[in-house]
């Protein structure tokens, strides 16, 4: 493979990511959140405070309702009308098939930049979180930690030192059960 079209397949995942990306706030919390299925916005706990908060993408704004919460796995489930702003559901990966030494991006809007992408190598995933050395910033909160091609293998909680911890997949699929959603692997 050419490095231009190494470049082209990297433009591609972010982008795919990027589209399943968005912007949550309200008035007491800002961060990102994550597409998991039409109308169904996963994010932070930490991030979304307040039941009604806004959902931005590049394409507009539209509010949201929150409709499940879990302080404990840092976890916030919205739903929101998603026609006409733009975006796609994500694709997913269960974190538990990752290796130490994988390739990971992260997607979000810290500090301000929308979409804006890090990149890093997996150190560990554990049933509680998934670890790597992406630097994060405020902002990138709630937003995805996804493999090389793209699958989101965790929600973006919080950083340690020079690790950053996400909360796997599978505890955001356990979260929405509980919750009486069904999630299904693409």
């Amino acid at each position: 493979m050419t490095t231009s079209n190494l470049q082209a397949a990297f433009n591609e995942v972010v982008h795919r990511v990027r589209s399943a990306t968005v912007h949550v706030y309200d008035r007491r919390g800002r961060g990102s959140g994550v597409v998991w299925a039409d109308g169904l916005i996963v994010s932070n706990a930490h991030v979304v405070r307040e039941p009604y908060p806004t959902i931005e993408t590049a394409a507009g704004t539209a509010r949201g309702r929150l409709i499940a919460r879990d302080d404990r796995r840092d976890l916030a489930a919205i739903h929101v009308d998603l026609r006409g702003l733009g975006v796609r559901a994500a694709d997913l990966r269960d974190a538990a098939t990752l290796r130490a030494g994988e390739f990971v991006l992260a997607v979000g809007n810290p500090l301000g930049l929308s979409g804006a992408v890090a990149s890093g190598m997996l150190r560990s995933a554990g049933r509680r979180f998934v670890v790597s050395d992406v630097r994060l910033a405020p902002g990138n909160s709630g937003g995805p930690l996804t493999d090389a091609a793209g699958r989101v293998v965790g929600i973006n909680s919080m950083v340690h030192g020079a690790s950053a911890y996400a909360v796997p997949s599978e505890a955001v699929r356990a979260f929405l059960e509980e919750e009486g959603f069904v999630w299904r692997a693409a």
